[in-house]
């Protein structure tokens, strides 16, 4: 086995096995894990006080039973999953989960959390008139108390120290991910569609600074390899998520390589980071969702984001976008009647196809996709 081969089954093994993952931190720092709810959360703050934060975006191919008693049948398949998911107690052993609510469902469901930790849920709001220093300043507010929250729950002082010191590790994470994005898109016969995903996947499970240290390695390791031709399609990728491996397989068989993305799961979160700055970390943080740009739930009158996409296109000269749409995800389906415009007036090809986590059979995504490779 290659290093670089090495160095991938290990973060795929993590990302199959998160709860293994929560376990051996616990059983290594005597510190469990907080459970932290899409999309963004102010991951620094749990960073800071030791335990790790635990990514929850659901399951693949579980059949939903026990979460149509609390949210309707037309929630998305992530929130569904993931009630489904608590109630049979999957998500216990979280010592508090943090929920950011910048759609409706998540609201419901913050107020449905059920399980061991139904006591320790903490929710807070993202402004979404994000252009107004009111807007920073409330931001502050709320983070001020999922700080006091999570020191009253965990039992732990969070430092202006500490927390500048986990802002530097995420920002660290970002950066080197932001590069490892390029590089895979160079080396597509390397890291394949699979292989891609399952780096950005680990990074929910692991501590940032571990995470960035084996992605670093795995850069290097590929850098030092020649770039060879690809003979198949670029693509870029936009959504909330794109899984499970059953579909990335399809993009691999039929030589779609992944060479940039729009998704929440993935390149949303590294896309902006916390800038140095004499304010305090609270306040920067804060700022930082100022400059989230491109995502469905952080407001853009403008709608930017198809343009943003056509940039990525442009400057990786990929030959079209593909949209997993997340099946019943209002926000994601307003945006995509805009990009669907601008791209045919710009001559983008482009793809959608819907997203379910609950299915276990993928010949319709396959046939579509292999249609979409002949037309290209």
């Amino acid at each position: 086995m290659s290093k670089v081969e090495a160095i991938l089954s290990q973060l795929k093994e993590v990302a199959a096995n998160p709860k293994k993952a929560m376990d051996d931190y616990k059983a290594e720092t005597g510190k469990g894990a907080v459970g932290i709810m899409p999309i963004y959360a102010p991951e620094e703050m749990v960073h800071a006080t030791g335990y790790l934060p635990m990514g929850i975006w659901g399951a693949q191919g579980k059949q939903i039973s026990k979460a149509r008693t609390y949210l309707p049948a037309f929630a998305c398949s992530i929130m569904q999953q993931i009630m489904e998911l608590q109630c049979e107690g999957a998500y216990d052993d979280l010592a508090a989960v943090l929920f950011s609510v910048p759609c409706d469902t998540l609201k419901c469901l913050s107020q449905k959390w059920k399980g061991a930790n139904a006591d320790k849920v903490i929710v807070f709001t993202h402004p979404q008139n994000r252009g107004l220093e009111a807007a920073n300043q409330f931001l502050v507010t709320e983070y001020e108390l999922v700080k006091k929250q999570l020191e009253a729950y965990l039992g732990v002082k969070i430092t202006n120290a500490a927390l500048e010191n986990s802002i530097a590790i995420y920002n660290e994470n970002r950066a080197v991910m932001r590069e490892f994005v390029k590089v895979a898109a160079d080396y597509p016969q390397v890291i394949s569609a699979v292989d891609r995903h399952a780096v950005f996947k680990a990074r929910q499970f692991m501590l940032k600074e571990k995470h960035t240290a084996l992605v670093k390695e795995l850069i290097e390791e590929i850098k030092a390899m020649p770039v060879q031709p690809w003979d198949g399609k670029k693509v870029v990728v936009t959504g909330i998520l794109l899984e499970p491996n059953q579909v990335l397989e399809i993009f691999d068989e039929f030589k779609l390589a992944i060479v940039d993305d729009d998704l929440a799961q993935e390149s949303r979160q590294i896309r902006v980071d916390v800038l140095d700055g004499e304010e305090g970390p609270l306040y920067r943080m804060a700022k930082a969702w100022q400059q989230m740009y491109g995502c469905s739930v952080a407001t853009d009158t403008k709608k930017g984001r198809g343009k943003m996409l056509m940039n990525k296109v442009a400057a990786t000269g990929a030959d079209a976008v593909i949209i997993a749409m997340m099946k019943f995800c209002d926000p994601e389906e307003w945006d995509y009647p805009v990009m669907y415009r601008e791209f045919e007036e710009k001559g983008i090809k482009n793809l959608m196809f819907e997203v379910d986590q609950e299915l276990t059979s993928f010949e319709q995504v396959k046939t579509r996709l292999q249609s979409f490779v002949e037309m290209l």
